[in-house]
């Protein structure tokens, strides 16, 4: 832990309070004990924090993953009290007030804020992961852009037909907010910024599926604003599947009931499930894996321990569960910073307030000029929404750098219709020795030369 640091008389050894990931939650958190006389440490098993909202713009070759990433001890440079380590949690000795890290270390604590944030579920088919990817990562969203725009290079010299319509098809499965903004940015990326960078194939002929299995899109929104959603999807050439559940998933395609989409691209987006941290504490959890907590966000049975974010089960004003989304985790990690800073003060009164979130409304973004939002019972669709939309996500960027850059980029994309992280990063699969025969049988053989 390196040195013990002090109170002001130098008596007594500050309290411990440890902070498990570093998402919007936990940095909320962390910023709320700024002030505190405390020893606060983030944890985090990545060197940054990610703004996961615009992941997917990363996966459809639209903003570099350094635009929407900042270093977490950049972010905690200024903050006195806090310090930063790089590990992995596996688990929590709450008998021992210990936090486990993989390399064997351990992290005491006086109070602990877990907001470890959530991972994909295949809803027991854990076989499908491989097939489909989810986005979550920054490595998540690099894979999806290799495979997106691997499918079209290698379409490009795909002499079969069949498999060339194959590569051209992309789905996504899932039509909440992630699942809507991806199809939309796959169909704007065909149809315009690879529209003339192929010469062989027609990059706008791009098949791209939305299939979800409940009866509309972007169901946690207003019935009016999921119409307009799915009417403006349809408008870029995105073919929306209702009530129609996959089945099956693999490399081949999807199956949908008894219908098989040959597809080489899939992209999930239908389901996420809690990080472990229910199984650390023992704890009571949903059927997400979700640790149950109190009003004021804490664990049953110990109220030094706190857990926020995704990983929470918290109720709203109107008894169901908070929506895992970066506004509801903020707001968490403020509120139990708070806490913990007026109980390390002593001014802790027998009546605190329960944490209660107020919904500032809802939005998501489909493609260019095209977006709904929600607010109350304001409801905007269309250029406002989408401008509305543009400017909240600038504005909760992290760093003036990442703002600046975002927002040139953005404005470029709008008049050029270019994107400009257009990169195939990373190992690529090789392509079987079958596939790679035909691909040379395509390439016309080389004219004899006139000294011949």
């Amino acid at each position: 832990m390196g040195k013990t640091q002090h109170s002001a008389h130098g008596q007594q050894p500050l309290p411990r309070v440890v902070i498990v990931g570093a998402g919007f939650g936990g940095l909320a958190a962390a910023a709320a004990l700024a002030r505190a006389p405390a020893e606060v440490t983030v944890v985090d098993r990545r060197n940054y924090h990610l703004f996961q909202p615009l992941l997917y713009q990363v996966a459809t070759a639209a903003l570099s993953p350094a635009d929407i990433a900042w270093p977490i001890r950049g972010i905690l440079a200024r903050q006195a009290n806090a310090r930063v380590e790089m590990g992995r949690v596996t688990g929590v000795d709450r008998g021992a007030r210990e936090v486990v890290l993989s390399c064997g270390r351990r992290l005491p604590y006086d109070y602990l804020v877990l907001a470890t944030g959530a991972r994909h579920s295949y809803f027991g088919h854990e076989d499908w992961a491989h097939a489909a990817p989810g986005l979550k990562k920054i490595d998540d969203a690099t894979l999806i852009r290799q495979r997106v725009l691997l499918a079209f290079e290698r379409a490009e010299v795909e002499p079969d037909a069949l498999e060339q319509r194959r590569l051209l098809t992309f789905v996504v499965v899932g039509a909440g907010p992630t699942g809507v903004e991806m199809a939309g940015a796959i169909a704007e990326l065909a149809r315009n910024a690879l529209a003339r960078d192929f010469r062989h194939i027609d990059p706008a002929s791009a098949r791209v599926l939305l299939v979800e299995a409940g009866t509309r899109v972007l169901p946690s929104f207003p019935d009016a604003l999921s119409r307009r959603a799915q009417r403006a999807l349809e408008h870029l050439g995105v073919e929306v599947r209702l009530a129609r559940p996959v089945t099956r998933c693999d490399e081949g395609g999807v199956v949908l009931d008894d219908e098989r989409i040959a597809a080489r691209t899939i992209v999930w987006a239908a389901g996420v499930m809690a990080s472990p941290a229910a199984r650390w504490l023992g704890a009571q959890a949903d059927r997400s894996g979700r640790v149950k907590v109190r009003e004021d966000l804490s664990v049953e049975g110990d109220p030094d321990v706190f857990v926020i974010g995704d990983t929470a089960c918290a109720e709203g004003a109107d008894g169901r569960p908070l929506p895992g989304v970066a506004p509801v985790a903020k707001h968490m990690g403020a509120y139990v910073g708070r806490r913990i800073a007026r109980r390390i003060r002593g001014r802790e009164r027998g009546d605190e307030p329960a944490f209660r979130y107020r919904d500032y409304g809802a939005m998501a973004t489909i493609g260019r000029k095209a977006a709904v939002a929600t607010f109350g019972r304001v409801r905007l669709w269309g250029l406002p929404a989408w401008l509305l939309w543009a400017l909240a996500h600038v504005y909760f960027l992290i760093g003036a750098r990442n703002r600046l850059v975002v927002s040139v980029n953005w404005a470029w994309s709008y008049v050029t219709f270019e994107r400009g992280a257009r990169l195939i990063t990373g190992a690529t699969e090789e392509q079987p020795e079958a596939e790679a025969m035909q691909a040379r049988a395509a390439v016309p053989a080389p004219r004899p030369s006139r000294a011949a």
